[in-house]
This record gives C-alpha cells, sequence and structure tokens, in this order.
C-alpha cells in the first residue's frame, strides 16, 4: 500500500472513531495486565464476566497473592485454560511484589519475563496502561496487515514491525485498537463486511466482498 493511501487510511479510521478503546474491563496496569493475560484464546466477554468478581476480591498484586491460586482459579474456571492461567496470575503477581515494588513495569522486556505474558500482551499492557506506542498482533491485526496489504508479513513479528515502520507517528497510539476493532467487527475472517468498510477502496483484498 502506497504511502498516502496508509495515510488515508488511518485517517478514515481515526474519524469514525477519535478515541478508541479495548474491550477488556479493568481497573489499574495490574488488573490490565491479569485480564490480557487471561484473554489468550478466550472472548474478552468471557474475560470480563470472570474477572468482574475477581477484581472485586483482588485488585492488587498483594490481594491476588493471599487470595491464593485455588480460589483463583475457582473464579476463572469459566475461561479456557484456566488452571494455567490462575498459576500464571498468581506467579507474576509474586513476582511483581518481589522484584517490581508491586507495580507493573513499562518495560517491554521486564513484562515478557512474567509468566503467561508475552510480546503480544507485553505490548498491549504497555500500549493502553502507559500510553506507548506498541502495536500488538493478534490474529485480527495479522490478517488486516496482509489482507488489506497495509504490512504483509509472513509471521506476527513481520507484521508488528511493518506496521511501526510505516504507521504514521501521530497514528501509532491508537493504531493497535483501531486495527483490531476493524478486524474484529468489519475485515471479519470468514465474512468481511466489505460494502461498510470505510478503507475499502485502500485495501487490496482481491477477495472483497460486495
Amino acid at each position: 500500500m502506497r504511502k498516502a493511501d496508509i495515510e488515508e487510511f488511518y485517517r478514515r479510521l481515526h474519524e469514525r472513531n477519535p478515541e478508541p478503546k479495548g474491550e477488556l474491563d479493568w481497573v489499574n496496569p495490574f488488573t490490565l495486565l491479569v485480564a490480557v493475560v487471561l484473554s489468550a484464546q478466550a472472548t474478552d466477554v468471557g474475560v470480563n464476566r470472570a474477572t468482574g468478581p475477581l477484581f472485586k476480591a483482588a485488585d492488587t498484586p498483594e490481594k491476588m497473592v493471599a487470595l491464593g491460586e485455588a480460589k483463583i482459579r475457582d473464579y476463572v474456571k469459566t475461561i479456557g485454560l484456566y488452571r494455567n492461567k490462575a498459576a500464571n496470575v498468581f506467579k507474576l503477581s509474586q513476582i511483581l511484589i518481589e522484584r517490581h515494588g508491586s507495580q507493573v513495569p513499562d518495560d517491554q522486556a521486564a513484562l515478557e519475563a512474567l509468566p503467561g505474558v508475552g510480546r503480544k500482551t507485553a505490548n498491549v499492557v504497555r500500549n493502553i496502561a502507559f500510553g506507548a506506542p506498541t502495536i500488538a498482533v493478534d490474529t485480527h491485526i495479522f490478517r488486516i496487515g496482509n489482507r488489506t496489504g497495509i504490512a504483509p508479513g509472513k509471521t506476527p513479528l513481520e507484521v508488528e514491525t511493518r506496521l511501526l515502520k510505516v504507521t504514521p507517528r501521530r497514528y501509532l497510539r491508537h493504531a493497535h485498537h483501531w486495527l483490531i476493532l476493524h478486524g474484529r467487527y468489519v475485515c471479519k475472517a470468514r465474512k468481511p463486511a466489505c460494502p461498510d468498510c470505510v478503507v475499502a477502496d485502500l485495501c487490496r483484498f482481491k477477495g472483497k466482498t460486495v
């Protein structure tokens, strides 16, 4: 996609949704981190249903550790892979207390060193909690990067690197949310809603629906 087209691509997404928000519920950086860890291979709706009661009981690392792994499991048992995720939430809470003064670090390497936290999760947390210009490439963004031609790549890291390179700086903070929401509700995997797409004329996808 040409530079001018990319500029226009983001301008239209910004115009439609100037202040995009993630769909996970959270009250502070710690609960955001926990929610994103729990969201792997799960829906935001399902995660929010579980974390509502969980965060009322434990919204700090200390409270989460005091709750204990078994009780965390009880709160998140409706979420896929809940046993491993509960263990990770308990362990990362301990590490935050022991190594980071109970604070979520705004540091990619430090976040990725936490149990259950990979590059994508760290990018999400840094972007939402700290306003860092990061782009977390999930299945939606990977699809959009390749389908539209804005940032083609064979791996999520390739797409991320390309997006960071071509996205105009003034749009970097919100690019992550615009692309995810666009992929979730418009540029869907099986039935893209091309007639409702504000960037359809810029998109390079050959299988556009009518």
